[in-house]
């Protein structure tokens, strides 16, 4: 049986919502995280693949770093604000380029990137005028004309197993069980005495950890949502859809 989502009413201080319910848990299960994180969704692919040869561009909220390598000819910077999950970016490639940084204090340039992605990150922050004001400070480190492509998570779910629909909350928490066995008693050599045997048995199913939930904060787009965020924080949308229970946009700096 899953894990239901659970309704949340925003904090007065979103930042310590965030660091509650965001940062502190994707640090927590990180590793866990980014084994599920190795395929390249099919639009990001074909934004990546479509930049011009030697392009400069970040990938902010990069996790474990999956997209940096898509198109060998362009030189990306990833960032995350979990060093958990960077450091896992590190071990899966050790020459990507990775910093810990928050998406709302980028330590770039501004005016300087010919692109930038962020995939299922901006729908963390707690509140819209958060939101809004990440994808300006991600436009900001562009160039003008430069562009940006942003996934969000959809309200609109009703094919997927989560079964989100128009008239639910959006503002929830989304679960996250980790299913953990330490499995201290495992030997390789075989046991010849019995009773050795079944101390080791018990050994090991006292060794089993109960799964553990951990809630990560989401604010689930609506259809247009992302686009008025996007139009809001000055930039212009030049193409937008709907992809695995996402809505995309890519916006251009103006």
């Amino acid at each position: 049986m899953s894990v239901p989502s659970v309704p949340i009413e925003i904090q007065n201080v979103p930042e310590a919502q965030e660091q509650e319910y965001v940062h502190q848990v994707y640090n927590e299960i990180a590793p866990h995280f980014s084994k599920t994180r190795y395929k390249p969704w099919p639009i990001v692919e074909k934004f990546l693949q479509s930049r011009p040869d030697y392009s400069i561009g970040l990938d902010v909220g990069c996790g474990n770093g999956k997209y940096l390598g898509v198109n060998k000819k362009l030189y990306v910077i990833g960032s995350d604000r979990s060093d958990g999950l960077i450091g896992c970016g590190h071990q899966i490639d050790s020459t990507y380029n990775l910093a810990v940084a928050d998406g709302m204090q980028l330590p770039h340039a501004k005016d300087t990137f010919d692109f930038a992605i962020s995939i299922a990150v901006i729908h963390h922050f707690a509140t819209e005028s958060r939101r809004v004001d990440a994808i300006r400070h991600i436009l900001s480190r562009l160039r003008p004309g430069g562009q940006f492509l942003v996934y969000c998570w959809a309200l609109e779910q009703e094919k997927s197993r989560r079964g989100y629909k128009e008239g639910d909350d959006q503002d929830i928490l989304i679960p996250w069980v980790l299913q953990k066995n330490v499995g201290r008693g495992k030997k390789k050599e075989k046991e010849k005495d019995e009773k050795e045997k079944d101390e080791k048995e018990k050994d090991e199913k006292d060794e089993k950890v109960e799964p553990e939930t951990k809630y990560r904060y989401y604010h689930l787009y609506k259809k247009g949502e992302l686009v008025e965020n996007a139009e809001r924080a000055g930039g212009k949308v030049v193409d937008h859809g709907y992809e695995k229970d996402n809505w995309w946009a890519i916006v251009e700096k103006i």
